[in-house]
């Protein structure tokens, strides 16, 4: 199985080395996008090892990022996430302690805090995104090296998603599956198909030839993992007809699909250590941690 491809930049025409790291246990897709003239990186979406069954947690895949930073000489200087995911545990407060770079996330990680702390009965929780070291809001840019990067705002999914566009590369996670599997749920907790339906026409307005890396590969009929496609492929061949479709029957099309799917198996656990910023709960008296599940609260 394929878990490793480097879609290659061009320092000359703005383009970004975009290396993609591929887990099969979550079906996740982690980055590392580099700027090919100062070496810079950012690391996106990091996943932080998780074993449900013996509730173990470990950094095989958090350090394969790390080792890839180190083999290709990078300097990494953002550790950013798309949003609080529901189904793997978060890496950035583990890369952070490792490494000092700072950590980022959507401004409106804040709303879904105060959603996810009602949920867990967590009053003690600071629901105000202090955890991350930086909150990006819509429409602000950041460097990457000689690279222009800019949040986007794409509510849908989460409360909190957002599409980081780094020259000509768009990180848009689970807003946008690969065209031969479609769309992200929107029936989280905060979730909205409408909302999501504006986020992908947001992001199809981008040029025709922008790389888009998704966040997630589930390949369907057995194919090998993907996760590179372009604005052009996904309005064009979507399986959700993006091109061609109209907000009402994008609406219908995601509730019912909605309606049929199970709740992933980690969301009530991966939420507590996510709205957190990817930090394990604090050690109770005896030195070991817990995960805390609301019965019946979804």
């Amino acid at each position: 199985m394929k878990t490793f491809a480097l879609s290659p930049g061009d320092a000359a025409q703005g383009r970004p080395d975009v290396a993609g790291f591929f887990d099969p246990r979550t079906f996740s897709v982690q980055y590392v996008v580099s700027d090919p003239a100062t070496k810079q990186c950012a690391i996106i979406d990091p996943v932080l090892d998780y074993d449900e069954n013996a509730g173990a947690t470990a950094t095989h895949h958090a350090d394969e990022l790390l080792a890839y930073v180190e083999r290709n000489a990078l300097e990494l200087v953002w550790i950013l996430d798309t949003h609080p995911h529901a189904d793997h545990f978060s890496a950035a407060g583990y890369l952070h302690d490792k490494t000092g770079a700072p950590t980022a996330i959507g401004q409106p990680v804040t709303e879904v805090q105060a959603l996810w702390k009602s949920i867990y009965n967590w009053p003690s929780l600071p629901a105000d995104g202090r955890q991350w070291s930086c909150l990006f809001r819509h429409g602000e840019t950041f460097r990457l090296g000689e690279l222009e990067a800019k949040v986007m705002h794409s509510p849908g999914h989460t409360l909190a998603s957002i599409t980081y566009v780094i020259g000509d590369a768009a990180f848009v996670h689970d807003t946008l599956f690969q065209p031969d599997f479609g769309t992200a749920r929107a029936d989280f907790p905060g979730g909205s198909a409408h909302q999501l339906w504006h986020s992908i026409q947001a992001i199809l307005s981008l040029p025709d030839d922008t790389r888009m890396f998704t966040g997630h590969d589930y390949m369907p009929e057995g194919r090998e993992p993907r996760w590179e496609s372009s604005v052009r492929e996904q309005r064009d061949t979507n399986k959700h007809r993006l091109g061609t479709s109209n907000e009402a029957a994008y609406v219908e099309l995601r509730q019912r699909r909605d309606r049929e799917l199970p709740m992933p198996k980690l969301i009530l656990h991966a939420l507590q250590v996510n709205i957190r910023g990817g930090r394990l709960p604090d050690p109770e008296d005896d030195g070991k941690r817990y995960l805390k599940i609301p019965l019946n609260a979804l």
